[in-house]
């Protein structure tokens, strides 16, 4: 079985950076997922709707090593997984990141340290680089989360951050340590709208620095602004795909509404 290569060159060609084929996944007599055909092109957003218990938190668990699927395979950039190897940690080898609802983040340590948490720089003898972590930090909050101007630098802490630059600061590391591919669950939980406003931006600047990303989201609207494409899953199956401009949101909100109703209807 040919495995997915950690560090191969970001001009080799690939049609996609994931991509799961018949995937299922059972918890003793409960199906999670049945079925599942689901892909993220180069330098795509696809966006991932679902009521709860859909089957969304499931997916996201295979892609990022966290779950292994009962059934099914998983390729990266084209090339197939060895699924008894898979792990959060060589989904982290293979450039996949995953920016979770509530991100953890230390409330009192800089924004430097979060930066770099679990991944510190570290000179010829294993002590971490202070000097340059700082460096680059300010350089992730000038040019890839645009805080120029807010007095905000990498000696800053995260309590001196809205909910929204958060999420950046989130995204940004993932950006930095070089994801092909970021996952992101629910961004705009609970943030005002200007806030919402930010994430989003954000979001736009994962496509724009040529990366791909699956995000998860319950507010449609959001989520239809910045997708390329959107995936539609319901009780574990797949039951609707879009691409962009191929459904209006009005349409969309719809569909989903008539999922909700016949999962009340159905009792579940």
């Amino acid at each position: 079985m040919t495995e997915a290569a950690p560090n191969e060159s970001a001009a080799v060609s690939f049609r996609h950076v994931v991509r799961l084929e018949k995937v299922e996944m059972t918890f003793g007599k409960v199906q999670a997922l049945s079925n599942v055909d689901f892909a993220v092109g180069r330098n795509e957003i696809v966006g991932l709707l679902g009521d709860n218990g859909a089957g969304k938190s499931t997916l996201i668990k295979i892609v990022s090593g966290v779950l292994r699927p009962t059934a099914g395979e998983i390729w990266v950039r084209d090339r197939l997984l060895n699924l008894d190897r898979y792990s959060v940690r060589k989904a982290h080898d293979l450039r996949i990141e995953t920016v979770h609802q509530g991100q953890s983040l230390g409330e009192k340590q800089p924004l430097w340290r979060n930066l770099f948490v679990g991944r510190q720089i570290t000179g010829r003898f294993g002590f971490i680089d202070v000097k340059k972590e700082k460096e680059i930090a300010d350089q992730l909050l000038r040019r890839a989360i645009g805080f120029r101007g807010h007095g905000i630098n990498s000696d800053s802490t995260v309590r001196d951050l809205s909910g929204g630059e958060r999420q950046g600061i989130a995204i940004a590391r993932a950006m930095y340590f070089e994801a092909d591919l970021i996952v992101l669950d629910e961004p705009t939980t609970a943030l005002a709208v200007s806030e919402v406003r930010k994430v989003l931006a954000f979001v736009e600047g994962v496509k724009a620095g040529g990366r791909a990303c699956i995000y998860i989201e319950h507010n449609l609207a959001h989520v239809y602004e910045v997708a390329d494409r959107l995936v539609i899953l319901d009780r574990g199956t797949v039951v609707g795909q879009f691409a962009k401009g191929e459904i209006t949101l009005a349409d969309l909100t719809a569909r989903m509404i008539a999922l909700h109703e016949g999962r009340k209807h159905a009792g579940t």
